[in-house]
């Protein structure tokens, strides 16, 4: 190991979250078992506060003066799926690896990020930034008790690392997500007889339009905007033609268009009734030539577009994403971290922010 006592500090307190349930929503005790480290790392050096199931620290030296750079994971996980061969709730070490629920997505992550906060050394040389460490909950349902509840509390954020599963290469534009309830109307009718208006058939024209529409902008990053159908319902007996058909468009919006934008697309090219539940979730992106960004290509790193959501979306400041373990391991069975995954993440994560400018 690069970081022995940093990587099995990290590994350690790892093991304790994923053995205590901390599924969206309901994340209390890992907030707790978060919360009780820190008071006892606490050596006076910095400031812990929580909101809810969000906790945070502050260095009792920020000075506002300077920029402030926030490091944020997150600390819930979505519900196990079938198939694990592990226990998902059981920390097991095998060799390199570290198998349990929320292990890749992202405690690993979460815990070398909270180490480079720790570090001391770091925090001795670096006087050019305030470093804040952000554990919020609620990510993986986008819930409006998470990251979104606590912005407002900290200090003005002048670039942010993302500590999701990315191979620790930098993901420096995300897709946005905006998630459409659809309506197709018809009359209501007795199958046997020719009468009716089957709601069932105006979806599928809808349906069939979104299977080969395509928008026009795109970029090597992020690609284009995707939208997929995901649920369909109608109909209440075998014998009555439908008058109302539900279904469900799940859209992965690119840097080139807001998700207003699209909506609006959509609603002019559609029979359906259109909802949306949320504008909120937006495609995010970072120039190649953020000095940060700069800074990862220097270190040999390769920036990319990423196709999954994070708290990201909802960061109005500057942001990458950028964490140990893969994203295709994220709510799979036996999801695992590397734990030298975890310790090269320290070491690189030191590496870039020790004596980076953000300015």
């Amino acid at each position: 190991m690069k970081n022995p006592a940093m990587t099995n500090e990290a590994v350690e307190l790892l093991r304790k979250l994923i053995s205590t349930p901390s599924v969206s929503r309901d994340e209390t005790a890992a907030a707790d078992i978060l919360g009780e480290y820190l008071a006892c790392k606490n050596d006076g050096t910095f400031t812990v506060h929580r909101h809810g199931n969000n906790t945070w620290c502050i260095p009792s030296d920020y000075d506002e003066a300077r920029p402030t750079i926030l490091l944020n994971a997150h600390i819930d996980t979505v519900k196990p799926v079938a198939g694990w061969q592990h226990d998902p709730f059981c920390p097991t070490t095998e060799g390199d690896l570290l198998y349990g629920l929320g292990s890749n997505d992202c405690g690993g992550g979460l815990m070398a990020l909270l180490q480079v906060f720790l570090c001391n050394e770091l925090r001795s040389r670096n006087k050019a930034y305030n470093l804040i460490y952000l554990a919020s909950c609620e990510e993986e349902v986008s819930g409006k008790n998470g990251i979104e509840s606590v912005l407002s509390m900290l200090p003005k954020i002048d670039f942010a690392i993302v500590g999701e599963p990315t191979g620790m290469q930098p993901a420096i534009a995300e897709k946005g997500l905006m998630v459409i309830d659809a309506t197709a109307h018809g009359k209501a009718g007795h199958a046997a007889r020719d009468e009716g208006d089957n709601a069932i058939y105006h979806a599928i024209e809808d349906i069939k339009w979104l299977s080969e529409w395509q928008l026009p902008k795109y970029t090597s990053l992020l690609g284009k905007v995707k939208n997929t159908v995901t649920i369909v319902n109608a109909g209440t007996q075998h014998n009555v033609i439908p008058d109302q058909c539900t279904f469900t468009i799940d859209v992965r919006s690119n840097e080139c268009y807001t998700n207003e934008e699209i909506f609006d697309f959509l609603c002019k090219n559609l029979k359906s009734e259109l909802k949306a539940r949320s504008f909120r979730l937006s495609s995010s992106h970072i120039g190649r030539e953020h000095p940060f960004v700069q800074r990862c290509i220097d270190a040999g790193l390769v920036p990319f577009g990423s196709p999954t959501l994070s708290d990201q979306a909802l960061m109005r400041f500057p942001s990458l994403k950028l964490g140990p373990g893969q994203s295709s391991r994220s709510h799979t069975a036996d999801e695992y971290i590397c734990i030298s995954e975890i310790d090269d993440a320290i070491s690189m994560y030191i590496q870039l922010l020790d004596g980076f400018s953000v300015r």
